[in-house]
């Protein structure tokens, strides 16, 4: 259990240092230039190669949750232990937030960067979003993207999926919602991502970090209805038939 629960927390530290460090690159420096979508394309790609990635690292280790909702879809799926799924939750969002800090302690070492103005990645709507939508759209945007993800992430790591082909699916999965989220709220689908960037930076982040954590995991809970009623069971095969006689 303590080597799965360094595996979520070194996972989650990962995911947030270099996925939520494109984000701020991307929006924040402005690295993406006067394109947004640039932006967005590099985000969401950032986002799903470190998930693919730490996938086939992690995974054999800790089953590479890296994010509270994915956990609890996984609790709701009866594959993990309630005690356990605590332990998965802590180290989560130990991790999340130690990757938000140590990510703000590299940006701190550029002159040209500022917590108030260059920011840090975190999530938001109104006029934290792209395209200003108002909290009510951006619960339904994070219920909606996470229900699909954490659906993915049941299916691919079910008895009937192929191992073999599941990072890359879960990968896909996490950079198509980011896709179509970032211009909505930033994406979060991960309570832990959220928190982290938003402690760091406050201000409004901080303010309206409850949606980000209350959306994702009533998109779990949904993903694992889901689930349950439509999971696959493998079909046993018939014993074969003798010859009869001739």
């Amino acid at each position: 259990m303590v080597r799965r629960v360094a595996a979520e927390l070194v996972g989650t530290l990962l995911l947030v240092y270099f996925a939520v460090g494109v984000a701020t690159l991307s929006f924040g420096f402005g690295v993406a230039g006067n394109s947004p979508s640039a932006g967005v394309v590099a985000t969401a790609l950032a986002f799903g190669l470190v998930l693919l990635v730490l996938v086939y690292a992690i995974g054999p280790v800790s089953g590479c949750h890296i994010n509270p909702a994915v956990t609890l879809g996984v609790l709701l799926a009866r594959r993990i232990s309630p005690g356990d799924a605590g332990g998965y939750w802590i180290a989560q969002f130990v991790g999340g937030i130690l990757g938000a800090l140590l990510l703000w302690l590299t940006f701190s070492g550029s002159a040209i960067y500022s917590r108030s103005t260059t920011g840090l990645g975190a999530n938001g709507w109104g006029e934290d979003s792209l395209i200003q939508i108002n909290a009510g759209g951006a619960f339904l945007a994070e219920a909606i993207l996470t229900a699909l993800f954490v659906f993915v992430v049941l299916s691919m790591t079910s008895s009937t999926a192929i191992p073999s082909v599941s990072g890359v699916a879960i990968g896909l999965a996490l950079t198509l919602v980011h896709l179509i989220g970032v211009p909505m709220t930033g994406t979060s689908v991960n309570p832990a991502r959220s928190l982290g960037p938003a402690l760091i930076t406050g201000g409004s982040a901080l303010e309206g970090v409850w949606l980000f954590i209350v959306a994702p995991m009533t998109g779990a809970v949904l993903a694992a209805a889901a689930h349950n009623y439509l999971e696959p069971t493998k079909e046993t095969p018939l014993p074969p038939t003798e010859p009869g006689p001739r």
